[in-house]
């Protein structure tokens, strides 16, 4: 890695055990990413996690997040409230690359119940690593606006 990048996850009860494995194998390729639950199997909202995630990376604390429930819907569209945030949907790593390279996504939501383990670890890190390619500015514009009128 030539920068390290500043990293946070979380997940619902559905998810705690797959993210729990994600964070270990993500710690142990060297990256540093900071938990802020749930904690649990048996509680945990996905919107808890959501909104912890998308304020941390809105104010510039964390480069990017990553949110886990069973199937990464309900964390898109949570984390998405949060002004600043787009947050992507992704199971593969072809979607999670295009969603950096031309919509410039700060946070990656997945799902537990839709892969497997290393599946998920080929695709947040192919997302990470994918830069903006900055040829949709007309959209990210429009983005930009409609958050601003809170629509």
């Amino acid at each position: 890695m030539e920068q390290q990048l500043k990293l946070i996850i979380g997940c619902d009860l559905a998810a705690y055990d797959f993210k729990c494995e994600v964070l270990r194998v993500m710690r142990a390729n060297g990256y540093k990413i900071d938990d802020v639950g749930c904690n649990s199997s048996k509680e945990g909202l996905y919107t808890v996690a959501a909104k912890k995630v998308a304020d941390e990376v809105a104010i510039g604390n964390y480069d990017y997040g990553i949110l886990i429930c069973g199937t990464g819907q309900g964390m898109a569209m949570a984390a998405n409230k949060v002004s600043g945030i787009r947050a992507v949907l992704c199971y593969d790593v072809l979607p999670a690359v295009l969603s950096k390279e031309h919509n410039n996504g700060n946070i990656l939501c997945t799902g537990a119940w839709m892969m497997d383990v290393p599946k998920a670890i080929r695709m947040i890190e192919a997302w990470l690593f994918a830069k903006y390619a900055g040829n949709h500015e007309a959209g990210m514009k429009d983005l930009e606006q409609l958050d601003k009128e809170g629509r």
